[in-house]
């Protein structure tokens, strides 16, 4: 699993083994490897994560699937905090990662079919918060948040605003690997809202969602180490 700073801890890292895998520092808990995308222990911020070097140690661990955490911001008035969001396409025109400088970074990219309706069925089994199949992802560069005309222009075409998600979803095919992306809307988009968005409200919908999304996540993660390949 990759999360952002903390929330994978949080969640799972109760009695986890940690350990380095290619100067990547990793958590295992049972089965399930947990890689933290902003890092460990110092903070690295979205435009400076090396993914490839991420996805390069999970799959020298023989990791077949890995399912992504995105906090993220809405930009639909009507999907609001705490709302959980499978995507199934993302909108990043200027995301073009790959390890590869030659014809084999040619791909089309997107979504692993299969293994995100297995995600979206078990998260449905396992737990009575309401999940969104389906809808448009967009990155940008990062770090900061997006101006009201940014939100306004990319609302035209997506449904979710964050800065890792497609990135990684674009790389882990290169390395042998199933993606799949769970969103968790701890924002409004700025400008949606009368009140303007502050880095403190951000934080205070990442605070109110935190809790119960841990128990989500133990739930959902013990139903996935049981399903069947």
């Amino acid at each position: 699993m990759i999360g952002g700073h903390g929330t994978l801890r949080a969640a799972l890292g109760a009695g986890a083994r940690r350990f380095d895998q290619d100067g990547v520092a990793l958590l295992e808990v049972d089965d399930v490897i947990v890689l933290e995308r902003h890092g460990l222990d110092d903070f690295t911020p979205a435009h400076r994560i090396d993914h490839a070097r991420n996805l390069a140690a999970l799959a020298a661990l023989d990791c077949r699937h890995v399912l992504g955490l995105s906090s993220v911001g809405s930009l639909r008035l009507d999907w609001p905090v705490g709302s959980v969001v499978v995507p199934d396409d993302f909108y990043a025109p200027l995301v073009t990662p790959s390890r590869f400088a030659d014809e084999r970074g040619h791909r089309v990219p997107g979504f692993d079919a299969r293994f995100r309706r297995l995600v979206i069925d078990t998260w449905r089994h396992a737990t009575s918060t309401p999940v969104r199949d389906g809808g448009v992802y967009a990155q940008t560069t990062g770090p900061r948040f997006e101006t009201p005309v940014e939100v306004r222009a990319l609302a035209q075409v997506a449904d979710l605003v964050g800065m890792t998600a497609a990135s990684e979803c674009v790389l882990t095919p290169e390395f042998g690997l199933s993606y799949a992306s769970v969103c968790v809307i701890d924002n409004l988009g700025n400008g949606l809202e009368v009140d303007r968005l502050t880095l403190e409200r951000y934080r205070v919908g990442v605070a109110e969602n935190s809790e119960r999304l841990a128990g989500d996540l133990r739930a959902v993660v013990a139903g996935l180490s049981s399903a069947p390949e």
